[in-house]
């Protein structure tokens, strides 16, 4: 069945596929796609572009219209919003579907990391496709699975495009905090120079947090390193105004708001993406354990009791699985994931180096989650890059630019850009 909305016709798709696909014969689960035309175009023969959204653990958008980087790709393709596996409509892992053993639980999670959603891919494209290769376009993690998708299945891309998400190839989980917790810094001290109040506000409520109990409306506590987490979304671009309007209607006398407790509880519940958790670390593995590197690289300078409060970036902390409700259940089997030293490589850097496909890639300069470094170092690194480095935009300039950052991208695929 066909919807449609303004400007879009949409179709939704659910494919079978093996949990492991070492094991065809095994286990199966669901991923879900919803596939995305103009509704004027139905009946055309249009390329296809596969949207890969970041995360891990995250969704695909669900489109209200034809705006944005959508709007633009929908003039010249048929685009198809992937829920990566575990994801949103695919078989989702949640904190009601975790069951089993801690040992059986992190196994089965070990195949939901971006060599299986590269599997994923290649069986759809084949069975919505006819085979015939089709582009990418990858935001944030979604361009990790896209050099991984280069690694594994180069032949079923056309072209790619990637935004804010060349990942280090080589780069361990330590190598990507030690370059993360210095960049978490600069956004900080910016956003604290934006709003010089808000530092304030934060001691306070973490002063308020360290006498009294405060429990959110789920019934977790609030603690002050779960305050901290809030800064997460910092290397957006509305990011610190966000924050800062909700400390600005912190408190109701002398107590902490009910809309300040609430939005916290959505803000770091994890509720729809405990994935994003529970596999954030093991998307930097390949071979040894990555043992909680984001906790055991913390400054002292983003200590709880240190003043000025300094807000934390995009870490996640041991400490996580205990105070928050959605990833309790996950608790022993993200130990499991932390100790495991035997992952499989993510990249293949000798057929990288060899690349054709050609790729786009918007690599932003100031990019709190990415590092710009590391994507040059992958960009000098793989075959076909293209890369355009820029400030105007913070990670999520594909999403807030109105379609330009994708259409400078596609235009560079075409030759407009140059070499």
């Amino acid at each position: 069945m066909t919807v449609l909305l303004p400007g879009v016709a949409l179709t939704d798709h659910v494919f079978t596929v093996p949990l492991d696909h070492a094991d065809p014969g095994g286990e199966t689960i669901e991923v879900f796609a919803r596939e995305v035309v103009d509704p004027a175009r139905q009946g055309e023969d249009l390329p296809w572009m596969l949207f890969l959204q970041g995360g891990p653990g995250g969704k695909s958008p669900r489109p209200t219209g034809a705006d944005g980087w959508l709007g633009h790709a929908l003039r010249t393709h048929r685009v198809l919003l992937l829920d990566q596996r575990g994801t949103g409509r695919s078989t989702p892992v949640t904190a009601d579907t975790a069951s089993g053993t801690d040992a059986g639980l992190a196994a089965r999670l070990a195949h939901f990391r971006a060599d299986a959603i590269v599997a994923d891919a290649e069986l759809i494209r084949r069975e919505l496709c006819g085979g015939r290769p089709w582009e990418t376009l990858g935001q944030s993690y979604g361009g990790f699975v896209t050099l991984t998708y280069l690694s594994r299945a180069p032949e079923g891309l056309a072209a790619c495009y990637v935004t804010g998400g060349l990942a280090g190839l080589a780069a361990s989980a330590d190598d990507v905090y030690a370059r993360t917790y210095p960049r978490v810094r600069a956004k900080v001290e910016r956003y604290f120079a934006h709003h010089p109040g808000d530092s304030a506000r934060l001691d306070a409520i973490a002063d308020h947090l360290r006498d009294r109990e405060v429990l959110l409306p789920d019934g977790d506590r609030l603690t002050v390193r779960r305050l901290q987490s809030l800064g997460m979304c910092l290397g957006m671009s509305d990011g610190a105004a966000r924050l800062h309007w909700m400390l600005d209607e912190a408190w109701t006398g002398d107590r902490l708001s009910d809309l300040f407790q609430y939005e916290v509880m959505m803000a770091t519940g994890f509720v729809g993406n405990p994935l994003y958790a529970v596999l954030h670390e093991s998307i930097y593995a390949q071979g040894g354990a990555t043992a909680w590197a984001a906790h055991r690289l913390l400054p002292e300078e983003f200590a709880e009791d240190a003043r000025p409060l300094l807000p934390t970036g995009e870490m996640i902390y041991p400490w996580m699985f205990d105070e928050i409700a959605a990833l309790r259940p996950f608790r022993a089997a993200a130990e499991i994931i932390a100790a495991r030293s035997d992952w499989p490589a993510l990249y293949d850097p000798v057929r990288l180096a060899d690349n054709r496909v050609p790729v786009a890639a918007a690599v932003y300069y100031d990019d709190m989650y990415v590092d710009e470094g590391l994507s040059m170092e992958t960009a000098r690194a793989v075959g076909g890059v293209r890369a355009w480095v820029t400030n105007e935009w913070e990670h999520d300039g594909v999403r807030v630019s109105g379609g330009r950052v994708l259409a400078r991208l596609m235009e560079t695929v075409k030759g407009v850009h140059g070499p």
